[in-house]
């Protein structure tokens, strides 16, 4: 069965975002972009929700006829456009990016959708949708590993990532790496035994 997993940046005080969804802090250098792309060779599929999916096609849309664009830009707007883009989204009618035929648009019964998309054949999944949406596939258990890539910096306020988490789930450590950044990327997974 695919798992669904979950790559989210946060602060040292557990913030997902700055209050105006601010993502500038992120300890962003070559080594962390190494490491995210290593998704691309377990995932063939990605989750986003409407506001992130809006603007990931805003953006990586336009990297390959970008001639700035960088070989890791181009390489992920590539992994993207072969992705199958999974959305949900209560608002949206349709999702269009690319051929038709890899686009997703889940509106109700999340953990149901999810399920059989897991069951179908193909890669693991990379969640890389907004807080909110991480905070509601937590609730309902639909993440099988999430990926924590603690930054060193304090924000002080904006988007904790399990606040509206209401059940409490044991996780096992599978991997601890301290990067030369002084990010510190964490694997787990639920302790679902």
């Amino acid at each position: 069965m695919r798992k669904v997993i979950s790559m989210i940046h946060l602060s040292l005080d557990g913030l997902a975002a700055g209050p105006n969804d601010e993502l500038d802090w992120i300890s962003y250098d070559r080594e962390l972009e190494e490491y995210a792309h290593s998704m691309h060779a377990i995932t063939d599929a990605v989750i986003w929700g409407r506001r992130t999916y809006e603007g990931m096609a805003g953006y990586w849309l336009t990297v390959p006829g970008n001639p700035e664009s960088t070989p890791y830009e181009l390489e992920h707007a590539r992994f993207l456009e072969d992705s199958t883009k999974i959305v949900v989204s209560r608002t949206l009618d349709r999702v269009a990016w690319g051929d038709a035929q890899n686009t997703v648009l889940i509106k109700d019964n999340i953990a149901d959708e999810i399920n059989t998309i897991k069951q179908q054949p193909g890669k693991d999944i990379w969640f890389l949708g907004s807080v909110a949406l991480a905070q509601t596939f937590m609730q309902l258990d639909l993440i099988d590993e999430y990926r924590i890539d603690i930054n060193p910096t304090v924000l002080g306020q904006g988007k904790p990532l399990f606040a509206n988490v209401t059940r409490s789930f044991p996780l096992k450590l599978l991997e601890s790496r301290t990067l030369k950044s002084g990010v510190v990327a964490l694997r787990y997974e639920p302790d679902r035994g």
